[in-house]
């Protein structure tokens, strides 16, 4: 697996990522359903796989890192086409729910104000509401998750495309954020495939403070700074 994903990321990503340096977090042990078991190397999660009792909700696993800042891009493969009610990418504070039982077949990732997750179904999950995003997934696919924390934004691609920003405002919170993901249907399995991240320079964290100073931030405000014309393309990156 982590051979085609290192293909799948250097073919079809490919230079977004340039300055990105490999990281190695696995799926939590100990921060998990109790319906989910982890492969010996922990960079796969099996979803209600008991022969004898079958799903009694949803369950879900989060990540060992979490993040305060930086850049952060991982990938989680579908190993088997998703189905039944709920199969969700995303991220979640400490406080994010990762079991439910009784028989509570729910979007789980995004059921409240303490996680943001992608259905397989399409549809983006915040707070309690949801709202459609990109088309149903139900076959194999890699999804990608670029989570940039100096903007506050996470981003989702598909099989190496971007489907686009589905969330905002994630540099205001006041705890780290974990990937997570989650499932409601039997014999689940996601598997972990590239991760890496960034960390801005100081330099570049200069640029992003005059950026963020500006009033409107647009591209003719930065223009009319008192500043070398190298200086202000790099500024307009942020």
């Amino acid at each position: 697996m982590d051979r085609m994903n290192d293909n799948f990321f250097s073919q079809q990503i490919g230079g977004i990522f340039d300055n990105h340096n490999r990281e190695n977090w696995v799926w939590d042990q100990f921060h998990k359903s109790p319906e989910v078991t982890l492969s010996p190397d922990q960079e796969s999660a099996y979803f209600h796989i008991d022969p004898v009792y079958h799903s009694t909700g949803t369950a879900g696993v989060r990540g060992t890192k979490g993040f305060i800042d930086g850049i952060h891009y991982w990938e989680v493969t579908f190993l088997e086409p998703p189905n039944g009610t709920s199969v969700m990418v995303g991220v979640g504070t400490e406080k994010a729910g990762l079991h439910t039982d009784d028989y509570r077949f729910v979007d789980l990732i995004g059921i409240d104000g303490e996680s943001w997750g992608l259905s397989y179904r399409g549809d983006l999950w915040h707070d309690g509401m949801c709202h459609e995003f990109c088309a149903p997934v139900f076959h194999q696919a890699v999804i990608g998750c670029l989570l940039n924390l100096y903007k506050g934004t996470l981003t989702y691609y598909q099989d190496g495309r971007e489907l686009g920003v589905a969330f905002t405002g994630l540099n205001n919170l006041s705890m780290p954020l974990y990937p997570m993901v989650s499932s409601t249907a039997t014999e689940t399995e996601l598997g972990l495939g590239t991760r890496t991240c960034r960390y801005l320079s100081l330099q570049e964290k200069c640029f992003q403070a005059i950026k963020n100073s500006l009033r409107c931030s647009s591209e003719d405000e930065v223009d009319n700074l008192p500043l070398p014309n190298s200086m202000k393309t790099f500024i307009k990156e942020f």
